[in-house]
């Protein structure tokens, strides 16, 4: 259901409020009538028990006394329409309440189901629709975009050493600080375990993407905000770019992830991959993205966890 599906029943409020204000005034009105015709019926009572009137004065009273019966009657029905009225207000009011209330649990369920809870990245569900709209605008403008498979190395070893309540303070460091890497259009995931994968949209060059790879390896190497953790962090980076590298999801993750294995194995922190067919990938290497990294980036040496 869309947000503005409660808003045509929010419009009928209050039309249904001045339809009950209204009937209460015509409540009021019929009411003061009826008193006046009762006080007139009970002045020709006590005329008659004085004197003797015409007839017709007496076939007169008796129809005041009908009409009378009628105008409570009526106004007694008034009262029931404005029960009624005021009924289907307070029904309308919660019926109100219940819908909001259920977009937002739908909003919450929608924000459960699309993202991640440790970090709040969005995670695979949501990255890959996020990716799969990148190709088709790709396809239809003509543009570039890069796609990186991102690792942190050692991982286990820090679960294994810190414990699991330390792994997780270290993926949210690593949300945060690949998040302040990018853009806004751009898309930061994680999509399971110490896996995470960043859509870079529209794309310049190669150059300008190294240089964001090595800002990402440069922040998460400082380890400063984790105090107990007394070791630089390293990750890990495959590149694809689209189109040159694929132009199929499968394609590019594939190549992506190939690439993130082989700055794995080599230690170079990030690593480009070319392919000439989506089966036969061509490994291409930045020669001096080495130079420009920090020492702490280039190994992670974990020291003995000392409990206290």
């Amino acid at each position: 259901m869309s947000d503005a599906s409660p808003q045509p029943q929010a419009r009928s409020q209050p039309a249904l409020v001045q339809t009950c204000q209204q009937s209460e005034e015509i409540n009021e009105r019929v009411e003061a009538h009826a008193r006046k015709i009762t006080l007139a019926n009970s002045a020709f009572k006590v005329k008659l028990e004085e004197c003797r009137l015409p007839d017709g004065v007496g076939e007169a009273l008796k129809w005041g006394e009908l009409i009378d019966d009628m105008l409570r009657k009526c106004l007694a029905d008034l009262r029931l329409v404005n029960i009624a009225l005021t009924t289907e207000i307070a029904q309308r009011r919660k019926l109100e309440q219940q819908l909001s209330l259920s977009e937002a649990q739908r909003d919450v369920h929608r924000q459960m189901a699309l993202h991640d809870e440790l970090t709040g990245l969005p995670n695979r569900v949501l990255f890959n629709d996020r990716l799969h709209k990148a190709i088709v605008q790709a396809k239809r403008h003509e543009r570039s975009f890069a796609l990186m498979f991102i690792d942190i190395d050692a991982f286990k070893t820090v679960n294994d050493v810190y414990g699991h309540h330390m792994g997780d303070k270290v993926l949210q460091m690593v949300a945060c600080r690949l998040h302040a890497c990018v853009r806004k259009e751009d898309t930061v995931a994680r999509v399971g375990g110490d896996e995470f994968q960043v859509l870079l949209m529209e794309a310049k060059d190669q150059a300008a993407i190294a240089k964001i790879a090595k800002s990402m390896i440069a922040r998460i190497a400082d380890t400063s905000d984790l105090k107990d953790l007394n070791a630089p962090l390293k990750i890990s980076i495959g590149i694809a770019i689209s189109p040159r590298d694929g132009t199929t999801r499968e394609a590019l993750c594939r190549n992506a992830d190939a690439a993130m294995h082989q700055a794995k194995a080599d230690g170079s922190g990030y690593h480009f991959l070319y392919s000439t067919a989506a089966e036969n990938p061509i490994p291409f290497k930045d020669t001096a993205q080495n130079a420009t990294l920090p020492q702490t980036a280039k190994t992670l040496h974990l020291p003995p966890h000392v409990s206290e």
